[in-house]
């Protein structure tokens, strides 16, 4: 009996202590262990906002944290739902935008907060930016309002509608400008002046081959009271590469297409005193019939050299007046002699085959003349005579750029290339 009350003591105990078990466990954390628990909470009344309503675009959205709260986490997105990057403080206090914010813009920020006694939520704050007063805009080229099919050597143009000069605010006009091609190229843009750029690719275009040209800074801070205004798009083609090669000093024109030796026509160039410009030059537009009169290049009227005459299949090359073109008056010096003002001129057969066979964007090269180097801007699109060395050094970025269109390019292109010399 005593061996059977011992035993029935010993399970009680075991049992009292089972039971009791959880009541410590209950009582060890004191009277203020069920308030730690998590629980739902209203954030609002936990943060505060720099913004309200209308704001300036040029200054960081911040979000800050009431004493004893702290942050969780903060997201601001555009009406596009793309978010605007942003950095928590160390201390969970605060947090702002690093990100730009556009100009006249809605915006939509998420807040999540704990307020450092077990309660956490979730709030949001909605403001719009400020709209521009003067805001960038810009025409692009070339104008492809025809076939929108161009030569190999074509550059592409951006004029901006007003002028920017200083190096950061560039920076920022030259990323909102993404060029794309099929195939891809590697290519660069050249600040002209404060106001336009170019764009070519260390070689030609490819021949055949689709480029799309796009600016959209559409918002975005450029500098003090500077927006991107509205987004402008361009697409083209490219045709065969067709390439003229004018040789002053042998009288002859040979034209290639695809690298293909197609024709040798006989030319003359000009005279001495008016010798045709050396280096590469772009066809800028044809005219199958145009009037030209010595005094719009400086020619005193009634002069030896002054003259007016009609003139038939004028491919232009130069705004100065330099042409390809019938020239039926020197057929007899042509193949021999150097005799015209400066154009290169032919047979009307053969300026006529050369109107048919060449587009807006081909290249014409003039070697072994005696007259100056083709000006690399301001008379038409000298830009194959500079370097792409020196090229690449006007771009605000310092850099060349792939053509992809891809996101591998993309993420290349936000560090940018180093030239290669």
């Amino acid at each position: 009996m005593n061996g059977r009350r011992r035993l029935i003591h010993g399970r009680a105990g075991i049992a009292a202590l089972i039971i009791l078990a959880p009541v410590a466990a209950c009582s060890s954390g004191g009277p203020d262990a069920a308030v730690a628990q998590p629980h739902t909470v209203d954030a609002a009344p936990l943060v505060h906002t720099s913004a309200a309503g209308q704001v300036d675009p040029g200054k960081p959205f911040t979000v800050t944290a009431v004493a004893g709260s702290r942050l969780t986490d903060v997201t601001v997105s555009g009406p596009d739902g793309k978010q605007v990057a942003g950095r928590l403080a160390d201390d969970q206090r605060s947090w702002q935008t690093t990100g730009r914010l556009r100009a006249g813009t809605a915006y939509t920020a998420r807040i999540a907060a704990d307020d450092g006694k077990g309660g956490r939520g979730q709030t949001t704050a909605s403001f719009r930016t400020v709209a521009a007063q003067n805001l960038l805009t810009a025409q692009l080229g070339p104008d492809s309002s025809g076939s929108g099919v161009y030569g190999v050597g074509q550059p592409l143009t951006v004029k901006l509608s007003a002028p920017v000069k200083d190096a950061a605010a560039r920076q920022e006009v030259e990323r909102g400008l993404t060029v794309t091609s099929s195939p891809a190229v590697t290519g660069a843009w050249y600040w002209v002046d404060d106001s336009n750029l170019h764009f070519r690719p260390k070689d030609y275009w490819p021949a055949n081959a689709t480029v799309k040209l796009s600016f959209d800074l559409t918002g975005s801070r450029i500098s003090d009271g500077l927006y991107g205004g509205d987004p402008a798009t361009l697409a083209l083609k490219t045709g065969d590469r067709v390439e003229a090669v004018v040789d002053a000093a042998a009288h002859q024109l040979t034209f290639r297409r695809n690298g293909e030796l197609i024709k040798t026509i006989p030319v003359t160039t000009g005279k001495p005193g008016f010798d045709t410009r050396n280096g590469i030059k772009v066809v800028l537009g044809q005219e199958a019939d145009v009037r030209m009169r010595g005094e719009t290049v400086g020619i005193a009227a009634g002069s030896a050299d002054s003259y007016d005459l009609d003139v038939q299949w004028a491919t232009r090359v130069t705004w100065s007046g330099e042409y390809v073109h019938a020239a039926p008056w020197s057929v007899g010096s042509q193949g021999v002699a150097n005799v015209s003002h400066g154009c290169t001129g032919m047979s009307t057969e053969n300026a006529k085959w050369f109107f048919d066979n060449t587009r807006v964007g081909d290249i014409v090269q003039v070697v072994n003349s005696l007259g100056h180097e083709m000006e690399p801007f301001g008379n038409g699109f000298g830009d194959w005579n500079v370097t792409w060395t020196d090229w690449v050094k006007h771009s605000s970025v310092g850099g060349q750029v792939s053509t992809a269109g891809t996101a591998d390019a993309a993420a290349q292109n936000a560090g940018y290339l180093q030239p290669e010399l």
